[in-house]
């Protein structure tokens, strides 16, 4: 799909061989649909599930704490928002107690669960053994493979979801690669992927790269020159300088795909589909730049014809239209 919208630019003439030859790259955080991951949350969530499932196939679980578990989650909330941190941490464990007895009582009655409750029961037993500060933590149990990434932000410390680099040109802004990543990298270990994504989409076109200073020691051994930008000038010509400041240009991109192409708040589930929702939102905002496009590209037809129209059969034109209006 955003090969599609690339080469129909390029057949329009929207996108020009000039275009082509410089892109930016950076990369952002593509957020899930999940709620706020407190442990006292996952441990009722995930008991919830268990129950609904197992009770789908037929096994009987003697005491499921539905009401007991709403309300020591309420319990648990109530007590952090008062600063009663002991008591918040009490309600918690009973929580996390409870989680345990609905595992064990379904894995007495289960020799060999199906598939789909032994995926649960394994999330549920990682959920159940994982500590505050362990890696690879579960945050979502209808969504395990999310990951916590922190890009810096002083308004939103932690971002919850999956890294995604994004290749724009540095003339037109447009989309020329969204490259999904299921963990979460160092960005210069992102550009090479990246990269050849952007090759079997438009090909060798690419001369030049500029990227911030997180891909300094990338991967990336190309044709393409990288130029990782720098906080002063130095002996950069000033013809590179004015290019890698236009690096900065990638961001409002960015923005533009979160907030109008749905990157922000990925609803889509699984692996795969995380990888499809990044290029979705990328040919989307590709189609839009090219609806603009191809309204300029009308009225500089009609512009043509008025202009072709000699002047005396203007003015009839414009006094029969006036008559009838």
């Amino acid at each position: 799909m955003l090969r599609v919208t690339i080469e129909t630019g390029i057949k329009m003439g929207a996108i020009r061989p000039a275009h082509l030859k410089r892109i930016n790259v950076d990369t952002t955080v593509q957020t899930k649909a999940i709620s706020f991951p407190t442990d006292a949350r996952l441990y009722n969530r995930c008991r919830e599930r268990l129950v609904k499932m197992a009770r789908q196939q037929g096994l009987v679980i003697k005491q499921s704490y539905e009401h007991v578990g709403r309300r020591l989650l309420m319990q648990s909330s109530r007590y952090a928002h008062a600063r009663q941190m002991k008591r918040a941490r009490a309600a918690t464990r009973k929580l996390r107690t409870q989680l345990g007895r609905v595992m064990r009582e379904i894995e007495r009655q289960v020799t060999k669960p199906t598939e789909k409750l032994a995926k649960l029961l394994e999330t549920a037993h990682r959920i159940h053994a994982q500590q505050r500060h362990d890696k690879n933590k579960v945050y979502s149990v209808h969504e395990p493979e999310v990951g916590c990434i922190a890009k810096g932000k002083a308004g939103k410390p932690y971002e919850f979801g999956n890294k995604v680099s994004v290749a724009v040109t540095s003339r037109g802004g447009w989309l020329v690669g969204a490259k999904s990543f299921t963990t979460n990298p160092y960005d210069g270990h992102t550009l090479a992927a990246q990269m050849k994504q952007v090759k079997s989409m438009i090909g060798e076109r690419v001369g030049e790269e500029h990227v911030d200073m997180g891909y300094r020691g990338h991967d990336y051994t190309g044709q393409a020159t990288v130029h990782v930008d720098k906080r002063t000038r130095d002996r950069t010509p000033r013809t590179l300088w004015r290019w890698m400041k236009r690096r900065a240009a990638v961001e409002p991109s960015i923005g533009h795909l979160k907030v109008e192409h749905r990157l922000e708040r990925n609803r889509l589930k699984g692996v795969a589909d995380d990888a499809l929702n990044a290029i979705l939102s990328a040919a989307a905002m590709n189609f839009q730049k090219l609806l603009g496009a191809s309204r300029r590209i009308f009225l500089r037809c009609l512009v043509r014809i008025w202009n072709s129209i000699p002047v005396l059969q203007r003015s009839s034109t414009l006094q029969t239209t006036s008559a009838c209006a």
